[in-house]
């Protein structure tokens, strides 16, 4: 009789085993093992990739934020368009990329929630917006996790007018803040393709 039983434990163990929960998260427990293995990554890769997402993403959501502009005269929907509100690529880019879109302008200068590296070259974006100068794009290491973009909307794009035509100088700049374990992560995918 005990040989019968000891299939009988093995086949009840292989059974209670198999948890269906397990399989749920087989592909989170992948990405986070893939994220824990040691990779030589250097600060020239990273910025890199932050320079080639920031302006890829850039180009894209002032392409949205321009032509949704373009469709409204209402001045209640123009602040919210501003406000990136009602834009629903720019809020799938955000998600997707886990990165912290931003439209800033001469005012932000004296925003103390930026770090005073990015109030600078706000800064120095408006004297070189000031002096017809044409600025290029800045990336910014603001801690040992995150990295900031930085583009100057041209002057001739509604943006400029329709988001800070108020201001003396109206002058608009994206700003796009990534996370350091996203970079490395999009930096992991694209090699593997």
């Amino acid at each position: 009789m005990k040989p019968c039983l000891l299939p009988i434990l093995f086949l009840t163990t292989f059974l209670l085993s198999c948890n269906p929960e397990r399989v749920h998260y087989t592909t989170e427990l992948k990405q986070e093992m893939a994220d824990s293995k040691i990779k030589r990554i250097t600060n020239a890769d990273l910025i890199a990739t932050v320079d080639n997402l920031g302006g890829k993403i850039s180009m894209v959501i002032q392409k949205e934020l321009a032509t949704q502009l373009q469709k409204t005269t209402d001045p209640v929907e123009r602040a919210k368009l501003c406000q990136l509100a009602n834009l629903p690529r720019t809020k799938a880019i955000a998600k997707s990329y886990e990165v912290d879109i931003r439209l800033l302008g001469s005012a932000d200068i004296q925003n103390k929630t930026l770090n005073a590296k990015e109030r600078e070259i706000l800064d120095a974006y408006r004297y070189s917006v000031g002096q017809k100068q044409v600025p290029i794009s800045n990336i910014q290491k603001i801690n040992d996790t995150s990295y900031v973009y930085n583009a100057v909307v041209p002057l001739i794009s509604p943006i400029c007018k329709a988001c800070f035509g108020k201001d003396t100088l109206p002058f608009a700049v994206w700003h796009i803040g990534f996370q350091k374990r996203e970079v490395v992560r999009r930096m992991q995918s694209s090699k593997k393709k």
